[in-house]
């Protein structure tokens, strides 16, 4: 009998624990949801109006969602601008910055952590330092600098300033601070030179922070504004968020062709992020905790 009662208050102990297990899993799920629901709405509101018939758009009775959707506004952009040279361009100018910060961060942090020389810490705290500059306080003896060169206008131009990162020297560092010097040594005794380590041992080890950088790298170069807007002047050389942004006048017409061109040059970014979105978190994540 007492062996009875005692399994029923253990049951139902369960239940209540389960329930309340239940119930803080369904709050958790509301929140998630509204979370999603506001983050997502910009994302949400922009294709609803890229959608929209341009007589709809000034309707003081018009709703976010039309009830007659259609695809003129892009059909339109295409028609109107050189959509795909901007978006070329972008993806050019975006690879292009993406394996030079990689390669650069990878030898540079390679130098700072593996070989010693004479100033290296004070070296890499003004590397770090730079982090605190903003770029705006940069762009305009940089344009004085590319135009000096005559590099107005072409690729180069476009990407010199953005070929090196410190931020991605660090996530380097960083990462490479979890791997043991002595195997570094031996490879160093057997005859492998630094560039075969590098490329045999610390790159296939370093991929979730070269896919973090590759993902932060490239969505970076490609939302790119006022660096492009300054050194291009022809629609030969334009970005994708250059070109976008020249769409807009007074009228309504222009003013969903301008959002339908907003949501094309959004597509590359939500495919990066969305595939990539494990890889960087896990690689800014590495080297942070050691043991």
């Amino acid at each position: 009998m007492i062996e009875a009662k005692t399994n029923k208050k253990i049951m139902a102990v369960e239940k209540n624990r389960k329930s309340s297990k239940n119930f803080g899993q369904i709050i958790r799920l509301i929140l998630n949801i509204a979370v999603a629901a506001v983050v997502l709405f910009p994302l949400i509101y922009a294709l609803a109006m890229s959608l929209k018939p341009a007589s709809e758009i000034y309707q003081n009775s018009s709703t976010i969602f039309t009830a007659n959707p259609t695809v003129d506004n892009y059909i339109e952009v295409i028609e109107t601008a050189p959509i795909g040279t901007y978006i070329i361009n972008s993806f050019i100018v975006s690879i292009v910055i993406m394996i030079s910060q990689i390669g650069t961060a990878i030898i540079a942090a390679f130098a700072f952590h593996f070989l010693k020389f004479r100033g290296k810490a004070i070296l890499f705290a003004i590397i770090m330092s730079t982090m605190m500059i903003p770029g705006e306080a940069t762009i305009i003896s940089n344009f004085l600098m590319v135009s000096g060169w005559g590099l107005s206008n072409t690729y180069i131009g476009l990407v010199l300033p953005y070929l090196t990162t410190a931020m991605g020297i660090f996530l380097f560092k960083q990462s490479f601070a979890t791997f043991p010097m002595e195997i570094y040594e031996s490879a160093h005794i057997d005859g492998c030179s630094d560039l075969k380590f590098i490329i045999k041992i610390l790159i296939p080890i370093s991929r979730p922070v070269i896919g973090a950088l590759s993902v932060a790298a490239f969505l970076g170069a490609w939302n790119m504004y006022m660096w492009p807007l300054l050194i291009t002047g022809s629609d030969e050389y334009r970005t994708v968020q250059i070109g976008i942004s020249m769409l807009n006048s007074v009228d309504s017409q222009s003013m969903v062709l301008m959002i339908a061109g907003v949501v094309i040059c959004m597509i590359p970014s939500l495919v990066i992020f969305f595939f990539a979105r494990k890889n960087m978190i896990k690689g800014l994540t590495t080297g942070a905790v050691k043991g």
